[in-house]
Order: structure tokens, then C-alpha cells, then sequence
């Protein structure tokens, strides 16, 4: 991804209000607020513009992230009818400053961003269906720059919706792969910019420690939740990922494949058999 220049306008001098985002030499502008100011963000000229918008919030019952992502030939009218939603608590819009964005264009754009958030796997999607729009050839070029654009300013606005769970390009050439092994279970894992991946088929033991439900009840909830959501599923004794899977740090993520409290600074190694920690003192 190229490099950029983000300017983050605060028009009440709250990063937690309504922000308008602008990238050096891009057409697109975004605009995020929470719900409580979203008819301000409706008021906004760039509401009557063609766009595409987003949706965050997580389900009531289990926490889990959601988000929602829709076109519009008008933002303002189509954000209103959201309104019945409960889910979401926050919004961003994408629209484009010389009003050359398309209903093909949007709908272009809505499919790719379905895609790459199905594929991301960070969000569960309340509208997971998507088209093939037809666009010309120098039309679609136009339209993955736009997307490349937006991957890069929604993180700066709040949303990891489109980062890579495995990490950026420019991290997997800088962190080398770690392994966390106990007890028969294996695990391939690396830091990332959010924390620590745990990557797909890595293997964690079946049964937890005889302390972890009284010393450490977080890794007990996690776990449970991970197989309830079926990041983890039994085989053949172990327990297998199955998917890319980020934690908050080493330790969390050693914890749920040791059953118990680990610390993730010596739990995970290099092939040499060097501890995390040996490595990042170097």
C-alpha cells in the first residue's frame, strides 16, 4: 500500500465527535460520528452525495463485532431509514468531492468491501450478500483505488473492519514466525500491529488446567467462547483453529493453548528455541 498524507478534521475539537477525514491528492473525503451525532452528520453538504457508509456495532446477546456496509446514490436519505437499526453505534461515510461517483461506481465498491471484510473475518456482516457489478476496465482501476483509500483511512477512523488479521505486508517481512508448543499441541503465531495472531491449524490442548478456573477464569471465558463461535474445534485430541485469530497479546493467546495462565515472553520461540522475550531484548 502506498504511503499517504491523512489530515483528520475535528469540527467540535473532539476526536470522539463527528471527524472529517481527507487523504493528500485523493478525490474521496470520509466523514465518522457516533450515533448521538448523526443528524449532524446528516446536515453536512456531503450527506446529499453519492457514497458508501458503514455501520458498526455488536450483537446484544454475545458481544460479537457487527457491521454493516450499503451504497446509496443519497447518503442522507438512505442513513434515516437505518435509524430502526439497534446495532450500530457509529458511522462512517465515503463519498467523493467532485461528485463523480456512480450508482455503479457505489454498488462496485459495496461488493468489493464485502469481500474483503468477509474475507478479513473480523466482523460478522448483517448484509453478507454480494453482487458483480459491471464497470468498464478504467472505471474498476479507478474504483480499487478508491477501495485502497479507504482501507487506509478507516483504522485512523476507528474501524479495523479491513485489517488484515494476519497483520499488514510491512509486518510479516518484519516479524518472524513463533511457535508455542504443550503437551501435543502446537501453535504458529507472530505479533501483529493489533497484538498477536495465532494462525490457522495451530493446535491448543483439550483440557485446562486444574487452577485455571479459580486463578485464571478469563482464559476459562475465552476459550469457552472460541469454541462456542468455532474459532476452536476438537480433533483427534486437540483442539484446532480454524481460522486466523488475534489476541490482545503473546500471553493471551499462549494462555488459551496451555489451558491456563502462560506468560506469552517465554511460552512463544523462534526455530532456534530463542523466547520471544530473548528475541525483542536483541
Amino acid at each position: 500500500m502506498t504511503s499517504a498524507t491523512i489530515k483528520l478534521f475535528l469540527p467540535h475539537g473532539d476526536a470522539k465527535r463527528l471527524r472529517v477525514g481527507e487523504v493528500s491528492n485523493w478525490t474521496g473525503k470520509a466523514l465518522a460520528a457516533p450515533r448521538i451525532e448523526l443528524d449532524d452528520l446528516l446536515l453536512r453538504e456531503e450527506a446529499g452525495s453519492a457514497g458508501i457508509y458503514f455501520l458498526f456495532g455488536s450483537d446484544p446477546e454475545n458481544g460479537d463485532a457487527l457491521a454493516y456496509i450499503g451504497e446509496a446514490e443519497v447518503i442522507r436519505d438512505r442513513l434515516k431509514q437505518h435509524k430502526a437499526r439497534d446495532f450500530w453505534n457509529s458511522v462512517v461515510v465515503f463519498v467523493s468531492k467532485d461528485e463523480n461517483l456512480t450508482k455503479a461506481h457505489i454498488r462496485y465498491l459495496e461488493n468489493r468491501l464485502l469481500i474483503e471484510a468477509k474475507s478479513v473475518g473480523r466482523y460478522r456482516l448483517e448484509n453478507a450478500n454480494t453482487s458483480n457489478p459491471k464497470l468498464p476496465e478504467s472505471d474498476r482501476e479507478d474504483m480499487e483505488v478508491f477501495l485502497s483509500r479507504i482501507q487506509q483511512v478507516l483504522p485512523v477512523l476507528g474501524s479495523d473492519l479491513l485489517t488484515p488479521i494476519s497483520g499488514s505486508s510491512l509486518g510479516q517481512t518484519q516479524q518472524m514466525d513463533l511457535f508455542c508448543k504443550n503437551k501435543g499441541a502446537i501453535a504458529n503465531g507472530r505479533r501483529t500491529e493489533g497484538g498477536f495472531v495465532v494462525f490457522k491449524n495451530s493446535t491448543a490442548v483439550v483440557a485446562e488446567r486444574s487452577s485455571a478456573e479459580s486463578q485464571h477464569p478469563y482464559v476459562v471465558a475465552l476459550r469457552k467462547k472460541l469454541l462456542q463461535d468455532g474459532t476452536l474445534t476438537e480433533k483427534d485430541g486437540l483442539l484446532v483453529f480454524t481460522k486466523d485469530t488475534e489476541f490482545d497479546s503473546p500471553s493471551a493467546a499462549a494462555a488459551v493453548i496451555h489451558g491456563g495462565g502462560a506468560n506469552g515472553l517465554t511460552a512463544w520461540k523462534d526455530k532456534s528455541g530463542k523466547t520471544l522475550k530473548e528475541i525483542e531484548a536483541a
